[in-house]
């Protein structure tokens, strides 16, 4: 019996050492993440520009969100996840026919789903867009909001856009845990957080009428094995990273593209 009691106080001593001691290695690595260099968005990125031949049918696309939407991590317009999108739709990729595609985006680094209402409220200005992109969720999941309460932003700006005649196609939170910029276990950590996050998201779209991509599960094996998908920051996509997301909303794009050729 007093063999079992030392025992179990050693279980816990050595259970409560290694919980700070996991805890310290975490708030550690947070530093280190938090105060690294990150890439910065450019200013000479064209928010607003047109691809295609003039005499074809006109597609209005215009992108929300946070950095992933403007392109942060990429010096040239052709290299973001909207440029990329925009020539593929321009070119008549994947059996739709070109298009005259005008591209907008209203997206702003570091944005979080509650920033959404703005960049709404601006996508909707003038002319009705025809598709909206939305990309938005990392921030959401790095700071750790209540997925729940974060999905509810964006299924609200889902709606929005949804009843204002917008076709809307959300990429919801990639795969985090791909990121290069946070050390093990944190990373870990914070990949459990983006995929809490996306599943969230995803309910709230479908509920509001959107369609969903999920980026995670579409390329986070890409992500994960080859460290050319991410810039220099080991965070944000590089020009292949945002290739791979790309191909991967393409579809959903296209199908959301279609009504605006009947």
């Amino acid at each position: 019996m007093r063999w079992a009691r030392h025992a179990g106080k050693a279980a816990v001593l050595t259970f409560v050492a290694g919980t700070m001691g996991g805890a310290a290695v975490l708030a550690t690595e947070a530093i280190v993440a938090r105060n690294r260099r990150y890439a910065k968005p450019e200013m000479n990125l064209a928010l607003r520009t047109t691809m295609g031949p003039v005499s074809a049918p006109p597609l209005r696309l215009v992108l929300l969100g946070d950095s992933s939407a403007l392109g942060v991590g990429v010096e040239r317009l052709a290299d973001t996840i909207g440029g990329q999108l925009a020539q593929m739709l321009a070119d008549g990729t994947a059996g739709l026919s070109p298009r005259h595609v005008q591209l907008s985006c209203v997206g702003v680094s570091g944005s979080r789903s509650t920033d959404l209402a703005t960049q709404v409220a601006r996508a909707l200005l003038g002319e009705r867009p025809d598709v909206a992109v939305v990309l938005i969720g990392a921030n959401d999941a790095t700071s750790a909001r209540r997925p729940s309460e974060a999905a509810a932003y964006l299924g609200a700006a889902v709606r929005r856009l949804r009843d204002a005649g917008v076709e809307v196609v959300v990429g919801t939170c990639p795969d985090l845990g791909a990121v290069r910029a946070v050390a093990p276990p944190l990373r870990q950590v914070v990949g459990w957080l983006g995929r809490r996050m996306a599943r969230a998201q995803t309910r709230a779209v479908l509920s509001a009428g959107g369609t969903v991509v999920d980026l995670a599960a579409e390329t986070g094996a890409v992500f994960r094995a080859d460290a050319g998908t991410l810039c220099y920051d080991g965070f944000h996509p590089s020009a292949d990273g945002y290739r791979v997301w790309a191909h991967a909303l393409l579809p959903a794009v296209i199908r959301a593209a279609v009504p605006t050729s009947r």
